[in-house]
């Protein structure tokens, strides 16, 4: 099979059944996928999720997902390694493009990837920096409590003005997976920003962190690591962000992964600097 062709190479739309696959090899490549991530992501577009397989085996993976009309986001880019380099990554990258019609397409790129993106429309934007360490111990603070149903309108609507497209049926899975730990900041008048924690393969992860303030941040950023204390957490923060970066910094995080956020077009105006942590690297 090493010498495989592209052409026997056969690339249909993946279900979640296969999601075990993809996130198996996105866990060996150190990405650290979330434990519960799948139902969540394919809640967002059953349709966007592509496998490549030579003689019924899947080798190769992308996800072009696809948020309404105007943005899409592609991820878990990957080829089983022992049949890199023939060709098989590209062809199922191109089926999967299709997907997205006109849509401007957004991903987080891995560093040895950028020049090959850049080669396919895309352009970059920011950094974005994985910090990691041992979630501090402490207490929830003033003002933040766990997520409850009757949030998820609220949660929704801030989330919106914090990205480049509307998810609900993303959130609605999100925030009611299976290990996820979601907290709210509320100002009694209004949400001031909600976050994250959920279970990775590695370690647990924030995702997504957003605030109005950097006091809103770091109240939220705290209940979060609460949870955890004593335990390896990750959060992804865009490096524009230097409030958020000083905040991970400040907690004893170190970087320990960079990708870039790149897109073939413009994007709606969305709050970038509310973004204190990405909601995850494979769907944005």
């Amino acid at each position: 099979m090493t010498s495989a062709a592209p052409h026997d190479l056969v690339v249909t739309q993946a279900t979640l059944d296969d999601w075990p696959v993809i996130a198996g090899w996105a866990a060996a490549e150190g990405w650290n996928p979330g434990l519960s991530d799948g139902p969540a992501f394919f809640a967002q577009d059953p349709d966007g999720f592509f496998l490549g397989r030579i003689d019924g085996e899947p080798v190769s993976a992308v996800s072009v997902v696809n948020y309404g009309p105007e943005y899409a986001f592609l991820g878990c880019y990957l080829v089983r390694p022992d049949l890199r380099g023939h060709g098989h990554g590209l062809t199922t990258w191109k089926t999967a493009l299709a997907h997205a019609g006109n849509r401007t397409i957004g991903l987080d790129g891995v560093v040895a990837q950028q020049d090959n993106y850049r080669q396919s429309g895309f352009e970059l934007a920011y950094r974005t920096i994985r910090f990691t360490g041992t979630a501090p111990a402490g207490e929830t603070p003033a003002g933040v409590r766990p997520a409850a149903a009757d949030d998820l309108a609220a949660i929704t609507a801030y989330d919106s003005a914090c990205h480049p497209a509307d998810r609900p049926r993303f959130l609605a899975a999100w925030l009611a997976a299976p290990g996820h730990r979601a907290f709210v900041r509320h100002d009694g008048a209004r949400l001031t920003g909600y976050g994250v924690l959920r279970p990775g393969h590695d370690t647990l992860r924030i995702g997504p962190l957003f605030a109005d303030t950097a006091d809103d941040a770091r109240a939220l950023f705290t209940a979060l690591t609460a949870e955890a204390a004593g335990r390896e957490v990750c959060v992804d923060v865009p490096e524009p962000n230097t409030a958020g970066v000083a905040l991970a910094e400040q907690a004893g995080f170190q970087a320990s992964f960079e990708t870039a956020r790149m897109y073939t077009g413009p994007v709606r105006e969305h709050a970038q600097h509310r973004v204190y942590g990405v909601t995850t690297l494979e769907l944005g």
